[in-house]
């Protein structure tokens, strides 16, 4: 089989920030690397803590002034970021400033988590808010001054 793009990236050189993955017709996939792949400590995001980020994130996105150009926010398997999926209707600049004042809006959360009864949620008790607020201030001044041309990953990462 074909090779999928993801893993042509050369994790190890994979910094945090966040990266265009790839662009499909009118999808904009972006890679929100929050740890750094394959790390000798083990330090990769928490299931729980993880599981409360997603829910956040994605209700912050799809409440967004940027709604309808949003398709998809969710945790990647390797617990190292998150997969964003954007139509092009939302320019990369906007991209950038859904994700850093998600990131203000976790943080700051307080009270029910969204999604999270047991009717709407498939896990509902696999949920960690104190986790998922330490998740985006840790992430914050990583993307604090991110651009547009930063959203290209870096040559030794991907050559292409």
């Amino acid at each position: 089989m074909k090779q999928i793009k993801s893993f042509t990236i050369n994790h190890d050189y994979l910094k945090r920030g966040m990266y265009i993955s790839r662009i499909d017709g009118d999808v904009i996939t972006y890679d929100l690397r929050m740890k750094l792949p394959n790390n000798p400590e083990g330090d990769y995001l928490e299931n729980n803590a993880m599981h409360s980020f997603e829910h956040l994130f994605a209700t912050y996105v799809r409440n967004s002034s940027y709604a309808n150009g949003i398709i998809y926010a969710g945790p990647m398997g390797c617990r190292t970021g998150f997969y964003f999926l954007t139509r092009d209707s939302v320019p990369g600049d906007a991209a950038i400033r859904l994700v850093q004042d998600s990131l203000r809006f976790i943080a700051g959360f307080s009270g029910e988590i969204p999604g999270a009864k047991r009717q709407e949620c498939g896990n509902y008790l696999a949920h960690d808010l104190d986790g998922a607020k330490r998740m985006a201030i840790e992430m914050l001044p990583v993307m604090e001054g991110w651009t547009p041309k930063m959203l290209r990953y870096p040559r030794e990462v991907c050559p292409d």
